[in-house]
């Protein structure tokens, strides 16, 4: 099987000079790198973890020990975490946690090149009942939280060994921990009384601290715990200075640097950091997943604070390039791709912003025949006459005994991203094709067609922009048979009977992107239906279908949540036009898109994959992730956030 995986993909390139630069400079220091836990510090490039794991100390038949922490599990009797601030570095992490009737915080932050933890007990004690005699109220010091409450103390166990089978060794000598790693010795200071004893199953090294008090490690010098508190303090300061230098920004862009903070991790088998969507999703993927357009909006989002980290998700995406020469949908652990499907192609337009905000040629020499094939694909693949529509191919080798949708309606559907939009409800489909004409992704793609000719330029490639931008107008024309006069907006047409869908999503307002439409057109397209309360206008906007489709009371997926990226690419659409309507919705859009997400993100520390476009609580779905970084783009569009982040 291997070797089949092998073929099926493309060889990833070698790295360039520049991006093995960018690799090396995000895999040194301590930061949670591991995907199955926030609660690790890992060294890179060594892989020396020190990880919390935390135990319960009860009554009969319950203790319980939690050994990893992960944001948005939702299970009975899982921990509850509300995530803190996290820097792109890992120069300061913080988050609390209540598990069980323990809550706790725990802070990381960096000393030089060391590493300072610090666990403080949230839990206050609970006095007993009066009616029970002295010696019982001299015992019953229990902690309490919001779930229940536990008779002793918890025990935070900070453990240390190697990760990813790396080379090293790590064993308690006298009273600290000591890894031996090729060409350093890093050792681990305890800065608070230890337990003697603590039965737990954990097997490497570690420390077991009482939580009636905070409890903390250092490596390299021995800290007390004050000395911790100090730099832990410090770098909490200077996180916020960073945000406050941003103004009114500072608190999103805060925000969007903790969700991509928390996501982003090191995958030991490519040798790469990278920020997969959430670390629930990478726990159901065998390790992480990286999905098509997501982790471009990812890249995206990064820039506003490390160019690194921006340039490594846009570059491993496209890394992942079929041998077919399309970005699959998705990517995972093991080897798997979806070898039979893409994604909406946003690729090319997310490196031509990189490479307007930071100016680096290289990143246009290193992606460009990437993207070039990419774009040749759509049109060899995905056309029927003048237009583009969404397939599967049921032939692609190797086969997923597990993947199901090759070959079916269901792929296709999956390759627009919007995996059961009611557009594609009964839409026909010959076995490879959808027969329909998809005006979202004629947009796209004629917006990629133009930031491809843009890039082909600033390369000298000039007979490339010969072609992309007749590409682009032959889409153009069909694109331009989907307008509605009589309704005023670009409508899908189903292929087979020759109608215009009635059907509305953001999507129909795609063209704005490739300036389809002229400026009156495109007011008539926002004053008649954007800004229509009936359709998509409110308070919560934009929902994923008009609110006027049987399926909008669905709530489910995409049928009627709100989600990042289609406010993100409206957004971005009504920047196109400089008319006062198309400028007035767009602040409106980015203002209120920004308190749709920060009600979560202040109530909860949740960033959600999408929002209810009813309620006030997005909590309300059980397939709805409570911290997957595009939910962040809603953020990222308020005044302010994008706009300077360049300077």
């Amino acid at each position: 099987m291997a070797a089949s995986l092998a073929g099926a993909a493309a060889a990833a390139p070698a790295r360039s000079p520049d991006y093995a630069a960018v690799q090396g400079r995000l895999q040194r220091g301590w930061n949670s790198w591991d995907t199955n836990t926030i609660a690790g510090q890992v060294l890179l490039p060594y892989g020396l973890e020190i990880r919390l794991g935390v135990k319960k100390e009860s009554a009969e038949n319950t203790n319980a020990f939690l050994p990893t922490v992960l944001i948005g599990r939702k299970a009975a009797g899982d921990e509850t975490v509300y995530p803190g601030p996290h820097s792109y570095d890992g120069a300061y992490t913080e988050f609390r946690l209540t598990w069980r009737g323990v809550a706790l915080r725990l802070e990381t932050a960096h000393a030089g090149n060391d590493l300072v933890m610090l666990v403080t007990p949230l839990s206050k004690p609970k006095p007993a009942p009066a009616s029970l005699g002295a010696a019982s109220q001299r015992i019953n010091t229990s902690f309490r939280s919001e779930e229940e409450a536990t008779s002793q103390p918890p025990v935070a166990i900070l453990s240390a060994g190697m990760v990813w089978n790396r080379p090293g060794s790590v064993a308690l000598e006298g009273a600290d921990i000591v890894a031996r790693l090729p060409g350093e010795v890093v050792t681990i200071h305890a800065a608070a009384p230890v337990l003697a004893d603590s039965q737990v199953p954990v097997t490497n090294p570690y420390f077991a601290f009482r939580l009636d008090q905070p409890a903390g490690i250092s490596t390299g010098q021995a800290r007390t715990i004050a000395e911790i508190t100090a730099i832990i303090a410090r770098a909490r300061a200077g996180f916020a200075a960073r945000a406050a230098r941003a103004g009114t920004a500072g608190a999103v862009r805060g925000a969007i640097e903790t969700v991509l903070g928390w996501d982003t991790i090191y995958d030991p088998v490519g040798a790469r950091v990278l920020s997969p969507v959430s670390r629930i999703w990478n726990q159901n993927w065998g390790g992480y997943v990286v999905f098509d357009w997501d982790t471009f909006f990812a890249a995206t989002m990064a820039s506003l604070g490390s160019r690194d980290l921006a340039y490594a998700n846009a570059l491993e995406v496209l890394n992942e390039s079929t041998s077919a020469g399309f970005v699959p949908n998705f990517a995972r652990a093991g080897g798997w791709k979806s070898w039979d499907r893409s994604e909406p192609p946003v690729g090319a337009v997310t490196i031509l912003g990189l490479y307007r905000r930071f100016h680096d040629r290289w990143l246009l020499a290193d992606s460009y025949d990437r993207l070039l094939r990419w774009n040749r694909w759509w049109p060899a693949h995905r056309r029927i006459g003048d237009y583009l529509v969404w397939g599967s191919d049921a032939d692609s080798a190797p086969i997923n005994p597990d993947d199901l949708s090759p070959g079916t309606l269901q792929g296709a559907k999956y390759e627009s991203g919007l995996d059961n939009s009611p557009m594609y409800d009964g839409a026909g489909f010959d076995g490879r094709l959808m027969q329909l004409a998809d005006v979202g992704l004629m947009s796209l793609y004629i917006v990629d067609c133009d930031a491809l000719a843009e890039i082909a330029v600033e390369l000298g490639r000039r007979q490339d922009v010969v072609e992309l931008r007749a590409r682009a107008a032959r889409v153009r024309r069909g694109l331009a048979t989907l307008w509605d006069p009589v309704s005023h907006i670009y409508r899908n047409k189903d292929l087979r009977t020759g109608r215009l869908s009635e059907r509305l999503s953001p999507t129909n307002f795609y063209p704005l992107l490739a300036r389809a439409p002229s400026p009156k057109a495109a007011d008539q397209m926002i004053r008649d239906h954007l800004l229509n309360p009936a359709e998509f206008w409110g308070d919560r906007v934009v929902p994923a279908i008009a609110r006027s489709d049987p399926a909008f009371k669905d709530q489910d997926y995409w049928r009627g949540r709100i989600w990042g990226p289609m406010n993100y690419l409206l957004w971005q659409g009504l920047a196109r036009y400089d008319t006062p309507l198309a400028r007035s919705t767009r602040h409106t859009l980015g203002a209120r898109s920004l308190a749709l997400f920060m009600e979560e993100w202040r109530a909860k520390g949740h960033v959600h994959e999408n929002y209810s476009a009813v309620s006030a609580d997005s909590d309300t779905v059980p397939n709805s992730d409570r911290f997957y970084h595009w939910g962040a783009l809603l953020g990222f569009m308020a005044p302010g956030v994008a706009d300077d982040a360049a300077r």
